[in-house]
Order: C-alpha cells, then structure tokens, then sequence
C-alpha cells in the first residue's frame, strides 16, 4: 500500500508532460500538414531539369 503513494503520483506527472508535449505540439502546428511529409519524400531532388 506505501508503494502506491510513491506510484500515483509519478503516474500523474507522467501523464501531465504527455498531455503538456501534445498540447504544445498542437499549439506549435507539428499537425498542420501531414500529407506533406508523405509526398515530400517521393520527389528527388536530383531529377530536377536543367541540371547537369
């Protein structure tokens, strides 16, 4: 049972950071283009014309 009152509240800081780096992620637009990531790694940057 003692060890309980050292868990519960390493447990709800664990989950308050989480729930802070996700808020923070949200707030700083980590979310806001993911299909960009997806297309941006097919197109090689090589192949562009006019290079020798």
């Amino acid at each position: 049972m003692s060890t309980l009152v050292y868990l519960i509240p390493v447990a709800l800081f664990l989950g308050a950071l989480g729930l802070f780096g996700f808020l923070w992620a949200l707030r700083s637009g980590q979310y806001e283009d993911l299909d960009g990531a997806a297309e941006r790694i097919l197109i090689d940057r090589d192949d562009t014309p006019g290079t020798a």
